[in-house]
Formats: structure tokens, sequence, C-alpha cells
């Protein structure tokens, strides 16, 4: 069975266990989201039923899986020869939803409110559970960092100073012969 709905300005084609990324829908993670909006219902085998616009008493429901945001869009802005460019970015809200069921009737699923919470039971124990076994791997990434020797510092060579740095440079240089130079190519009268 597949539904199409509207939401957001948008429609979608949706299927039961169809995971899709809407505009931004008010709900945490984790809630039961119902999308009235049904513009059409088809089953396996069967004439579809087209709504008129909407299918009366349909319901599509979700489960929010994130709310996130979508790719940065580059919007640039440019006239010619008038020194006009404008860039900026743009990234959309979005919700991530799972559709869990898709109801002709728009009854509310009933398995749907106490899967919820044996999920989120089941969560908590694993999360319990892994940082327990953490420390013990990273003891022992410490032990194997301590039993292997560290490499010799080599040593460095002396600096000098900038000022005898400069010293150097301008006693190497002789500026006496280019100033007498400069003298003999244009003759005093």
């Amino acid at each position: 069975m597949f539904a199409v709905i509207k939401t957001g300005g948008k429609q979608y084609k949706v299927a039961k266990d169809d995971v899709i990324a809407v505009e931004t829908l008010a709900g945490a993670p984790g809630d039961t989201v119902e999308l009235g909006e049904v513009l059409m219902l088809a089953d396996d085998g069967k004439a579809p039923t087209v709504g008129t616009p909407l299918v009366d008493k349909a319901a599509v429901f979700a489960e929010v899986v994130d709310q996130t945001r979508g790719e940065k869009i580059i919007v640039f802005k440019k006239k010619r020869r008038q020194g006009y460019r404008r860039k900026t970015g743009h990234r959309q809200n979005l919700t991530l939803l799972r559709i869990t069921e898709i109801s002709a009737s728009g009854k509310k699923p009933a398995a749907a409110k106490t899967a919820a919470p044996k999920a989120e039971a089941k969560t908590e124990a694993e999360a319990e559970a892994a940082p327990k076994k953490a420390p013990a791997k990273k003891a022992e990434t410490e032990a194997k960092a301590e039993a292997k020797p560290k490499a010799a510092a080599k040593p460095k060579a002396a600096a000098k100073p900038k000022a005898e740095a400069k010293a150097e440079k301008t006693e190497s240089k002789p500026k006496a012969a280019k100033s007498s130079s400069k003298s003999a190519a244009k003759p005093k009268e």
C-alpha cells in the first residue's frame, strides 16, 4: 500500500517504513506525527482512491527520526558592468520522518505508541553498557603507550641573536665600494 501526501507545499509518494525529508515539522525525535493531507491511496491489486482534492478520513502516521538541515545552497547575484555582486548561502531546516502506518480510516496506530518506549529502554541499556567498556580500552591503550620507548630528542643548534645576525650581514657587504663607483661614473665639474 502507498499514499501520496502533501506537506510543506510539496507532495510525496510514501509507503510503510519509508524515510523521507520534509519541511520542518514540530516534534522531537521519537514523537509520532499525523499527516492528514492525503491526496491518493493505492493498495496492491486494487484501484487507487483519488481525493477531490483530499481523501476523506485518510491519514498517514510517521515517527520523527531527526531534526536536521539540508545541503548548503549558494545564491549568487550579479549585474554585468555595474560592479554589483552578492553571494549568500542557505541551508533549509528539515525533519526526517519514518512512515509507520497508512490508514484509510484515519485511526491512530496503537502499536506505534507501545513500540517507542521499548526502543528507548534498549538504547538506555546500551548507553549504560558502552561507557563501562570504554575506560577498559582506554587503560589498555595508555599501558601500550607507556611501554613503547620514546625517541631521543635531537639537540638543537644554538640560535644566534638577531642583532648578531644583522651585524654579520652588514660587515660582509662593502658599501664604500658602491658609493665610490657612483662618484667615478659621474665626474664633477
